[in-house]
């Protein structure tokens, strides 16, 4: 891999930070806050490395906050925001992911398996295995001032499955969140980042505010948010391009239609 001009030592400057004057929502998607290099995935990233892309962030006066805090202050015209989100429901988001979120000011959404309630992700065969949120620690989670959102119940692939399998998925886990919670959540989480218009449909009717994908595609709406996923390797520039690249192709995502589109199958969609 090609070294990172923007790592100490490089030779190469990255862009010079200046103030955002965003005109659409970026949201990046992390899973895995532990030791990276068991990760046949690319979806685990250290707490150091976490914390060196939200120095980042904040040196382009970016805050990371949850998905349902940064669509209100896009809809009030407030800027400098970037939405953070953690799939799957990981247990190592307490230990690892919410210090470091604390030291740099920032908070995020954490999409629950609430069917899942201290498992593990049996839906990945390559592994490793690692546990799940406890109804407990969704609770901490909660807490601790981060949004939850609904990641379905049990990370079950939607496109492939009945309508009232569908609607099981996506309704009771909506119930089951409120019930540890005490507030039903606004967001949902496509597993495997795949949609399509009945899913969506089905989201929408289950009372969700907003819906997050991973590269659905243009045109997308309110419930296929485009997401970046963020992976251990991503540093300045990485992240920079990264941030152009969803500039040049989303725009002004919450401003368009709603029609769902099956996305590109990206790497990090999990």
């Amino acid at each position: 891999m090609a070294a990172d001009p923007s790592a100490p030592g490089s030779g190469t400057a990255p862009p010079r930070p200046r103030p955002h004057t965003r005109r659409r929502p970026w949201i990046l998607t992390y899973h895995s806050v532990a030791d990276p290099r068991d990760d046949p995935y690319g979806i685990t990233v250290s707490a150091e490395r976490l914390g060196q892309q939200l120095s980042w962030l904040r040196s382009r006066k970016l805050t990371g906050v949850g998905v349902a805090e940064l669509l209100r202050a896009e809809a009030a015209g407030r800027r400098g925001l970037v939405g953070l989100t953690f799939d799957d429901g990981y247990a190592d988001f307490l230990g690892e992911a919410l210090p470091v979120l604390r030291e740099h000011g920032c908070t995020a959404t954490v999409f629950v398996l609430p069917g899942r309630p201290g498992g593990v992700n049996d839906w990945d065969p390559l592994g490793p295995r690692k546990p799940l949120l406890t109804e407990e620690e969704i609770r901490r989670v909660a807490g601790a001032g981060m949004e939850v959102g609904s990641h379905g119940l049990l990370h079950r692939r939607l496109t492939a499955l009945s309508d009232e399998e569908l609607r099981h998925e996506v309704r009771y886990s909506r119930e089951l969140i409120g019930e540890l919670t005490g507030t039903p959540p606004e967001g949902f989480c496509y597993p495997y980042g795949t949609l399509d218009r009945r899913v969506l449909a089905a989201v929408r009717a289950a009372g969700y505010g907003y819906g997050c994908a991973l590269e659905p595609g243009p045109p997308a709406g309110r419930y296929a948010l485009p997401r970046t996923h963020v992976s251990q390797a991503d540093r300045g520039v990485r992240l920079w391009a990264k941030d152009l690249r969803h500039g040049l192709r989303y725009g002004r995502v919450v401003g368009a239609g709603s029609r769902a589109v099956s996305p590109s199958g990206a790497g990090g969609a999990r």
